[in-house]
């Protein structure tokens, strides 16, 4: 029986998980290699062979594919280190990207940076006016030519653009999502002179309505599409001569995975890829742990990650933003501050203490690594506060030093605002909960949703050491931290367990009533794309699963909702009940009687999710059942560690996760030690372990009277 492998690379740890259909499960953490991302893939690999009892070619002759998150989309946007694009568009139309439909000015910004006008500013125009050259043509609303594509003064246009030596090329002319017949012959013409020049067409990428954002779509995943190209096929070759026997597959941001060799078409979709591993891998808990609603949170080394499961399914967002620019992709909706445990602790010009969002990434680390670096992070705050073991860091395989992270703490924290090394890391401490639990709370309650009704779920490196704080409070009832053979390489789990995803999707605005011969039409078609391009995949399926939604809205506002629509043929009365639950959505996203009818509704773009399901099912497996040994087995001793600040330090008990089994129950304060993370337990929570060996956090009243514990035979 072989293996299926998923691989998160994060800015700081790169994680893996080889998991079998038998249950078998083993995982495992070793630091990222930036920026040399592949050699840190190798490195995990290899590692993980070694725990499994092989070689690191012996380990890939027997998996049936890798899924593999990438940060080098995302990377290369957030940084600035892309690619030199040139970008051509219908005449008269260039300066749109420059001009930014005002957008640009507060796209992606929270509503204190809208509000300062005098503060707010556009972004950096994506490619430069020398790099963008307008065409000749025009294709109307309907998709009819008005101006013929003048191929002359487009092939002088594309001769200037190689003279200015693009290594690749956008194109993104007006209303081409109704008609692409002029952006297919601009390929054919940048072909002619450059064959194997990078093109993007945006009637492929982004075939939607808005010119403003379908330019920019199409442009940024130019930037970035020769980037991962260069990541991604010498890592597969090089896979390959390690003898890999089946595909590499890429993460995007829908949490659907492409074959390697597909996936730099359209590379913008891979820019989530790394966000979505620890939702799509809560999906498949909750499925099997029976949760409809779950709140997702991933603290890393650099980040802490935010997305939502909503009745069994991941919530999804047709936009996103990335450095003030609106991307136009599905993705899964995560959002994204730099609160992780490498996040950096640093005095503003006013002395306010501010946590993030730079982080000290893997090199050189925080200060504790003892690896060269000298500024103070969550992390260090977390070891002096005696919440991690420094001789216990990634299962012993890394000594802390205790030492480094106080004179860290001392320099640029404690001295300058007059406290004790203790009380600074305190601090530190604090402000991390309280914009984690910010951030977790606008997310859910921005969703329209209360956060009352989810379980939350806390992985990561760091999430489980600090998801008792932001999880109670946000009011939720219990916390989970995926444990067992995932542990703290959960995301790469969710990898594992992925499917093959595409989107089609096409924008034909339409006011109700629309015909419905004419919707079931656009749908097919779209399916008919969908079910082409995974076959392009070349990876064995064992079914293709179609989900069809279309954007809706009232007429003349803005705001659509994506609305399911039913499969097979469509009626009027089908259409209808579209109509009924848009509003059913309106109401629950922006508050009851929001809504105005009277206005009439129009569908924008219509969209067909396809999942291509692979051979291999991959679930957490159950925990090695319990001996009818009692919890204090667990129990190494006491630790004098502060969990919260108004109570101090307190001798804390100090559990050994691998000694613990399903149905051993306690209640805080206390310390759980895993391999690769440490769980803390507030003293108003109760811990017990699931029968998946995940760790069940329940908040409820504090314990006034020190821990207690229970085994499954006196319950």
């Amino acid at each position: 029986m072989s293996y299926v492998i998923g691989i998160d690379v994060g800015g700081t740890f790169t994680d893996a998980v080889a998991a079998r259909d038998d249950g078998t499960m083993i995982s495992t953490k070793t630091p990222s290699t930036p920026p040399d991302y592949a050699e840190g893939v190798v490195t995990v690999l290899d590692d993980l062979a070694g725990r499994i009892g092989t070689d690191l070619r012996g380990l890939l002759a027997d998996t049936d594919y890798i899924a593999h998150g990438t940060t080098s989309t995302l990377n290369a946007l957030v940084i600035g280190d892309v690619g030199r694009v040139g970008w051509l568009t219908t005449v008269g139309h260039r300066d749109s990207i420059y001009i930014m439909n005002v957008v640009g000015r507060y796209a992606g910004q929270g509503p204190e940076q809208v509000q300062d006008i005098l503060a707010t500013r556009k972004p950096a125009p994506l490619v430069p006016k020398r790099r963008a050259k307008e065409v000749i043509e025009r294709i109307d609303y309907k998709g009819s030519v008005i101006v013929p594509l003048d191929e002359d003064h487009a092939r002088e246009a594309i001769r200037e653009l190689l003279a200015e030596d693009v290594e690749a090329i956008a194109v993104s002319t007006l209303w081409s999502f109704r008609n692409p017949a002029h952006e297919r012959r601009l390929r054919e013409l940048v072909h002619e002179q450059a064959p194997g020049m990078y093109v993007t067409l945006s009637s492929e990428l982004s075939p939607r309505i808005r010119e403003f954002s379908r330019n920019a779509t199409t442009i940024m995943s130019t930037q970035v599409g020769p980037t991962l190209s260069r990541y991604l096929e010498p890592l597969t070759d090089r896979l390959r001569d390690q003898g890999l026997r089946g595909p590499l597959l890429v993460m995007q941001g829908t949490g659907g995975t492409l074959a390697a060799h597909e996936a730099p078409k359209t590379a913008i979709t891979t820019v989530g890829s790394v966000l979505s591993g620890g939702v799509t891998g809560a999906t498949r808990l909750a499925e099997q742990l029976g949760h409809r609603n779950v709140i997702c949170t991933d603290v890393g080394g650099t980040t802490f990650l935010v997305g939502l499961v909503v009745d069994g399914a991941p919530l999804q967002t047709t936009t996103t933003v990335i450095n003030q620019h609106i991307i136009d992709v599905p993705m899964l909706r995560v959002q994204a501050i730099g609160s992780g445990g490498g996040a950096i602790a640093h005095l503003d010009a006013g002395g306010n203490l501010r946590v993030g969002p730079r982080s000290a990434q893997a090199v050189p680390g925080p200060a504790c690594y003892d690896q060269g670096g000298t500024v103070p992070t969550v992390t260090d705050a977390d070891l002096v506060l005696g919440i991690l073991n420094p001789d216990n860091f990634l299962g012993g395989r890394k000594k802390l030093s205790v030492e480094r992270a106080r004179a860290a703490i001392e320099e640029h924290v404690a001295a300058p605002l007059g406290l004790d090394v203790e009380a600074a890391a305190a601090a530190i401490f604090a402000v991390q909960n309280a914009q984690t639990s910010d951030l977790v709370r606008k997310v859910v309650v921005e969703s329209g949703e209360d956060p009352r009704d989810f379980v939350m779920y806390a992985f990561g490196g760091a999430g489980p050491v600090h998801c008792f704080a932001y999880g109670a409070e946000l009011g939720v009832q219990s916390t989970v931290v995926p444990l067992g053979p995932s542990a703290a390489a959960f995301s790469a789990y969710g990898l594992a367990a992925s499917n093959v995803g595409v989107v089609k999707e096409v924008s034909e605005p339409g006011t109700f009533p629309v015909p419905a011969l004419a919707v079931t039409k656009t749908f097919e078609d779209l399916e008919a794309e969908a079910r082409t391009a995974l076959e392009r995949q070349g990876v064995e399926l064992v079914d293709i699963e179609l989900r069809r939604e279309v954007d809706v809205r009232y007429t003349m506002q803005l705001a659509e909702l994506p609305t399911p629509v039913p499969s097979g043929p469509l009626t009027d009365a089908d259409l209808a009940e579209v109509i009924a639950a848009f509003e059913a959505r309106y109401a629950r996203t922006f508050g009851e009687g929001t809504g105005f009818s009277a206005a009439g509704f129009q569908f924008i773009t219509y969209r067909v999710h396809a999942t291509g399901v692979l051979p291999s099912s991959v679930t957490l497996p159950d925990a090695e059942p319990g001996t009818g040994e009692s919890v204090e087995a667990a129990l190494t001793g006491t630790r004098r560690a502060l969990l919260d600040p108004t109570r101090g330090f307190e001798d804390t008990p100090v559990y050994d996760y691998r000694r613990l089994r399903p149905g051993h129950r306690f209640t805080g304060p206390a310390i759980v030690e895993v391999p690769t993370t440490t769980v803390a337990v507030s003293h108003s929570d109760t811990a017990e372990i699931d029968r998946f060996g995940n760790l069940v956090l329940t908040h409820g009243v504090p314990n006034q009277n020190g821990p207690t514990h229970s085994t499954e035979e006196s319950r």
